[in-house]
């Protein structure tokens, strides 16, 4: 059994483990950069458990960016019934794909 992890990004906890390739919010990075992320909730290596408290000190997981883009579109309409009120609105939320290439611990 491989390592696994829960790191928290952009307000948003991910269990990743090596290989895996995730959205997450977007990140201030190119396309093929190598990040870290040193927000370590918890490590688990067979039946070796981490918790952190918060966070795990020294502990990292280093990922490789594969693209910046933009998610589906989101309709937003809000409607007030008999008084000839309603509002269209769309968003697009921005993400980063990253792979998840090493879980150091």
């Amino acid at each position: 059994m491989e390592k696994i992890s829960i790191i928290k990004t952009g307000g948003k906890q991910y269990l990743v483990s090596k290989g895996d390739t995730i959205k997450v919010e977007k990140l201030d990075a190119e396309e093929g950069d190598q990040i870290t992320f040193d927000q370590v909730l918890m490590i688990k290596n067979n039946d070796d458990l981490k918790v952190g408290e918060p966070f795990i000190k020294k502990a990292k997981v280093e990922a490789k960016v594969l693209e910046q883009g933009k998610r589906e579109k989101v309709i937003i309409f809000k409607y007030k019934a008999k008084k000839r009120q309603k509002k269209k609105k769309g968003h697009r939320q921005p993400y980063t794909k990253v792979e998840i290439t090493k879980i150091n611990s």
